[in-house]
């Protein structure tokens, strides 16, 4: 089992593009890419996840970012996607954004691709929104093993899968496996422990993550209100073995201190973190 961290600690921007182009619309961290990747490595967590325009517009390109990442010796273990997948008339742009981050994952030997999305329409969502959700899934698996990557959906807070109804109704749709994100399912109403035995067959990467309810946030692990000692024997009894991923998105304290107090808390929980 390894151990990683997300350098979206600053908190989540889109692209501004992509307002008008659906193909550049991108998640994009807050803050100096460069600067998260050196913080999480200096914490020895073994590897690193990036949003998509993170990785697309990092400063000097490919050669740049694999430079770094070797001279720290860390790993690019996954890269986040999304789309909206319930229209039809932009998919096509979606999948060929999400191709195009893919490839770029690839070249950087990212293992993972995390897909979020599930649309909400103004309306409310509708029975075939989860028909069309799941179809826009089975083609990222398709993009995903031409790339020779692990394509796994991430449920979502502000998305039309949010509930554990919810969540069933997205998986029975598609073949992509889970990627349990343990703060945005909790608040959703879902029972981790539950979910991951559920699954389990599916699970082939993680975000272990820790809230506060009131006021709601994400914080360092050990600091919320998640029971992450039962989520963590979940996990150990269904014998993973595969990369967990630290977020505390939106932090508002010191993100390398975050890092640390979050690091302490897994060997806690794993000892070999």
């Amino acid at each position: 089992m390894k151990f990683g961290h997300a350098t979206n600690s600053l908190g989540v921007v889109g692209h501004p593009v992509g307002v008008t182009s659906i193909k550049d619309l991108l998640y994009l961290a807050n803050g100096k890419t460069e600067d998260s990747i050196r913080e999480i490595a200096e914490v020895h967590y073994d590897g690193v996840e990036l949003f998509d325009g993170n990785l697309i517009e990092f400063p000097g390109g490919k050669k740049s970012l694999k430079k770094l990442l070797k001279s720290l010796d860390i790993d690019l273990i996954a890269v986040y996607s999304g789309a909206n997948f319930i229209f039809q008339e932009i998919l096509g742009e979606e999948l060929w954004k999400i191709e195009k981050v893919a490839e770029t994952a690839a070249e950087l030997m990212a293992q993972h691709l995390v897909i979020g999305g599930g649309a909400k329409r103004v309306g409310g969502t509708i029975e075939s929104d989860y028909k069309q959700l799941g179809e826009g899934l089975d083609k990222v698996i398709d993009i995903a093993k031409k790339y020779g990557l692990i394509a796994s959906f991430h449920p979502h807070l502000g998305t039309c899968v949010e509930t554990p109804e919810q969540v069933d109704k997205a998986m029975s749709n598609t073949q992509i496996n889970l990627c349990p994100d343990t703060a945005h399912l909790a608040a959703g109403g879902s029972d981790n422990s539950k979910l991951i035995h559920k699954y389990q067959e599916r699970i082939k990467y993680v975000h272990l993550k820790d809230y506060t309810k009131d006021p709601f946030g994400f914080v360092p692990l050990g600091t919320g209100q998640l029971d992450l000692v039962s989520i963590a024997t979940a996990l150990k009894e269904i014998n993973y073995n595969g990369w967990i991923t630290v977020e505390t998105d939106g932090y508002p304290g010191n993100t390398k201190l975050s890092a640390e107090v979050s690091k302490k808390y897994l060997q806690t929980l794993f000892p070999t973190a």
